[in-house]
């Protein structure tokens, strides 16, 4: 039966109208995942030495077990938000003879080869041999290693029932917050208080116990969660939720373009996927900080703008890259009405300048950095208001990767939303706004490369009509290509 899950898969990717795009991604991620792995082997092998010099009177295995617990919450926060449940085209198989436990258990196993499981391993294991080699008992390491890899398990079971609510996720971000906070200004460690744990599992296997427990509990409850879901009338049908009616008259100014933006006004706060862009993109004002807080890249401007663009792109970036997606699940339905395709992508156009200009306002913090930093946030703002947003409408048009809106609160559902196309469309939007300031900073000075790059917004602003007009064309070729790949399950 295993084989023949294997076999079903294969055929589904082989046969889809996005196998090529699919596959292209497969290689970067194996590329990603080679690069990635031999820094974890690299830092395995050498982990227990760096650990001896940086740390010199405390045992290397000591120091590490200090700050497994940022580790531990670090994994379960950058699950949350990439690692996916993965999924077999479920609704098929249950009207056929196949029994629910094997294919749920087909499901959870497939979770044991996640590329999140896998990295921590290939620095652990590298890590355990150096301790072996060094003298330490090879029954306590072996101990200490099968906890760290019922920790691993724990994770990756914890994370799909984490994902069903948002209230462990602020939990989780809140606490590795105010546990960072305390321990820097030298309140509270808690890593003197995880190090016992963890220290434990190497110097009492007793302590086995725990991990282990906790990893079998988690894959039980998420085992009984799908063995209990696993009905095809609870596939079909939609989970039906009073909804309170939002008054959206002031959008009528707009005029043909204004159904369209109650649409999507409605879309964004009714549903759960549109609603974590809008969330992720706040987070986006921040990025500022990892740039202007520090003296290096006062030096490197180019980077600076490149900073900038990300102050105010937030929502442009994460919301527009997945146009038309958004609508997938009633794409057939809009393409069936005949409506004109200028004023669809002038209501896309509309919310990521909205967007922007809020993102803008929001941003006045930074002239604490000086003016110069404003100028050039503002000088993004107008590159991502003029050229970005009609970059990303266009890289829209050979999308059709279709997106569930309401993905976290369903089973059996597949939340991948990333294609070849979005990398490569991406690549004017990061380089563009580098590129146009930093030439005439470079001919000329710091306020000339701000002229250009906000003027280069300007020009966008100038010439949209004609930039519309290529981008409308263009959807109009890719049409029915579109809907029959949104039409297709993964």
């Amino acid at each position: 039966m295993l084989k023949k899950f294997l076999y079903l898969q294969w055929k589904q990717f082989r046969r889809s109208s996005y196998f090529e795009a699919a596959l292209a991604i497969k290689i970067l991620m194996v590329l990603g995942i080679l690069y990635f792995g031999g820094i974890a082997i690299l830092a395995g092998v050498g982990g227990y030495f760096i650990l001896r010099k940086a740390i010199p009177d405390v045992d290397p295995i000591l120091s590490l077990n200090r700050f497994m617990i940022y580790w531990w919450l670090f994994d379960l926060l950058i699950r949350y938000f990439i690692q996916q449940v993965p999924v077999l085209n479920i609704k098929p198989l249950m009207i056929i003879p196949v029994k629910r436990n094997q294919v749920v258990k087909f499901l959870l196993g497939k979770t044991a080869l996640s590329f999140f499981n896998i990295l921590p391993l290939l620095f652990f294991v590298p890590f355990s041999i150096v301790l072996t080699v060094k003298g330490y008992n090879p029954l306590y390491v072996l101990s200490w290693f099968v906890g760290v890899l019922s920790i691993i398990l724990f994770n990756n079971f914890a994370i799909f029932l984490i994902n069903k609510t948002k209230t462990y996720f602020f939990i989780i971000i809140g606490a590795v917050s105010v546990l960072i906070a305390l321990q820097y200004y030298g309140i509270f460690d808690i890593t003197q208080y995880a190090a016992i744990f963890f220290h434990s599992l190497y110097t009492t296997p007793i302590f086995l116990i725990i991990p282990i427990g906790l990893a079998v509990g988690l894959c039980y409850a998420n085992y009984k969660y799908y063995m209990d879901n696993f009905y095809i009338d609870g596939a079909v049908s939609k989970k039906t939720e009073k909804v309170q009616s939002l008054d959206l008259n002031f959008v009528d100014r707009f005029g043909k373009t204004a159904p369209f933006l109650k649409n999507d006004i409605k879309m964004i706060l009714r549903n759960a996927r549109p609603k974590q862009v809008l969330i992720m993109s706040f987070f986006f004002l921040f990025y500022g900080l990892i740039f202007y807080t520090q003296e290096i890249y006062r030096e490197m401007p180019a980077v600076l703008a490149f900073a900038s663009m990300f102050v105010t792109g937030g929502f442009l970036l994460s919301f527009g890259q997945l146009v038309p997606s958004w609508d997938s699940e009633y794409y057939k339905l809009m393409m069936s009405q005949n409506i004109p395709y200028r004023e669809y992508l002038k209501s896309k156009l509309i919310l990521m300048i909205f967007a922007v200009s809020v993102s803008t306002v929001l941003s006045l913090p930074y002239l604490y950095f000086g003016w110069d930093i404003y100028k050039l946030i503002l000088a993004g703002a107008s590159f991502n208001i003029g050229l970005n947003s009609f970059i990303t409408l266009y890289g829209g048009a050979l999308n059709r990767v279709p997106v569930e809106l309401n993905v976290k609160a369903k089973a059996f559902q597949n939340t991948n939303g990333f294609n070849v196309t979005q990398l490569l469309i991406s690549i004017p939007k990061i380089i563009g706004p580098m590129v146009i300031f930093y030439i005439p900073y470079y001919f000329i000075d710091f306020d000339a490369g701000i002229i250009i790059l906000a003027l280069s917004g300007l020009l966008g602003l100038i010439f949209q009509n004609q930039f519309l007009n290529i981008i409308e064309n263009l959807y109009q070729k890719q049409k029915y290509q579109t809907i029959a790949a949104f039409g297709e399950k993964k």
